[in-house]
C-alpha cells in the first residue's frame, strides 16, 4: 500500500503538505492532512497522483487564502475538473500522495518566512 509522509513541523518552512481534499469550485478550498502553517498571499504548485482524480491540478500554480489551520482557497478554477478522492483502501502500486508545495510568495515583503525553526 502506499505511504505517504509529511513532517507536521519541518526545520524548512513553509513546508510541503499532504492534500486530504479539495473542491470543485471557482476558487478551490484545499483541506490539508494536518495545520498547513501557510500565510495568505503564498503562491503553491500542486502535485496530483493520477489515482487522486483532479489530474488536471497537477502542477498548477496559484496564489492562496487562509481559511483555517489546515484549509485555504486558492485562486483557481476547479469547478470544471475531474473530482478529487483518495482510494479507501488503495493498492500497494498505486500513487495516492497529493501534496502542495510552498514555491513563493505575492507580496514585496517576506511574511511566511518568518520563523526560525533551526
Amino acid at each position: 500500500m502506499a505511504r505517504c509522509y509529511a513532517n507536521p513541523d519541518p526545520q524548512i518552512q513553509p513546508a510541503m503538505r499532504l492534500i486530504s481534499s479539495i473542491t470543485n469550485a471557482r476558487n478551490a478550498v484545499v483541506t490539508t492532512t494536518f495545520d498547513h502553517d501557510y500565510v495568505s498571499g503564498t503562491i503553491v504548485r500542486f502535485y496530483i497522483p493520477d489515482d487522486v482524480g483532479m489530474t488536471q491540478l497537477d502542477k498548477k500554480t496559484g496564489t492562496i487564502t487562509v481559511t483555517g489551520t489546515d484549509t485555504f482557497t486558492v485562486d483557481i478554477d476547479t469547478s470544471k475538473f475531474d473530482s478529487f478522492s483518495i482510494p479507501g483502501v488503495p493498492e500497494w502500486y498505486q500513487n495516492v500522495c497529493a501534496c502542495v508545495v510552498p514555491i513563493g510568495e505575492s507580496s514585496n515583503q517576506l511574511t511566511a518566512a518568518t520563523r526560525d525553526v533551526t
